[in-house]
């Protein structure tokens, strides 16, 4: 039986906690060995959680060990999913039993998909990439590394996010249309349009803002 670690004990790693003790192989082939946090009392006043076990920094990995990232942030979830994989760390893939995955979808290493999604065929799925739940994606979409898809959001059939990218609730990008990386897509937009690397965009239809 494996030893699973969340990596985030903040609201993220509190809500991944409680769904992964509703999945039926839970207590079978993993229970939650505790998480990782540098924040020690971060769980204070929260009850029936795991333990905080150290700081990704400090922790020596064991040989039963396997580990999620839940942190929203794709720069800190890189930084730390980094820092485990040179320490040896294994990751572990989270799936909702609930969603609707196509079976020739192709879904990378440490990737988290909530409850109500549907991965349509031959979508394409980066490593450590989040879904979170009611996301729908379209057939022959692509999806890069590290990227965060918050709940409702809809990708088009061979529409295509890059790397780090970010689509807040309800989001939806049409067919066809690519974001490049680094890149925010606002809560509510609609993409018409490509979106260039490293550029944040927001409205109906989905125009570049600055802050």
């Amino acid at each position: 039986m494996k030893n699973l670690i969340i990596i985030g004990a903040r609201g993220f790693g509190r809500e991944y906690h409680n769904g992964l003790k509703l999945r039926d192989d839970y207590g079978k082939d993993f229970i939650i060995k505790g998480f990782l946090d540098d924040k020690k009392d971060v769980l204070d006043g929260f009850e029936n959680y795991a333990p905080i076990l150290n700081s990704v920094e400090d922790y020596l990995i064991e040989p039963e060990d396997v580990f999620v990232c839940a942190l929203g942030d794709s720069f800190y979830r890189r930084k730390y999913v980094n820092m485990i994989k040179e320490k040896g760390g294994t990751f572990f893939s989270i799936i909702s039993s609930k969603s609707i995955i196509h079976p020739n979808a192709q879904i990378g290493e440490g990737v988290m998909i909530s409850a109500f999604c549907n991965i349509s065929s031959n979508t394409v799925i980066g490593d450590f990439t989040t879904i979170q739940p009611y996301c729908n994606i379209g057939h022959d979409a692509v999806i890069g590394d590290f990227c965060s898809l918050e709940s409702y959001s809809f990708m088009g059939g061979f529409s295509r996010i890059g790397d780090n990218v970010t689509l807040h609730t309800r989001a939806t990008i049409l067919p066809h249309v690519k974001i490049g990386d680094n890149s925010i897509v606002g809560a509510g937009s609609v993409v018409l349009r490509n979106v260039k690397s490293n550029i944040t965009v927001f409205g109906v239809p989905a125009k570049k803002i600055s802050f």
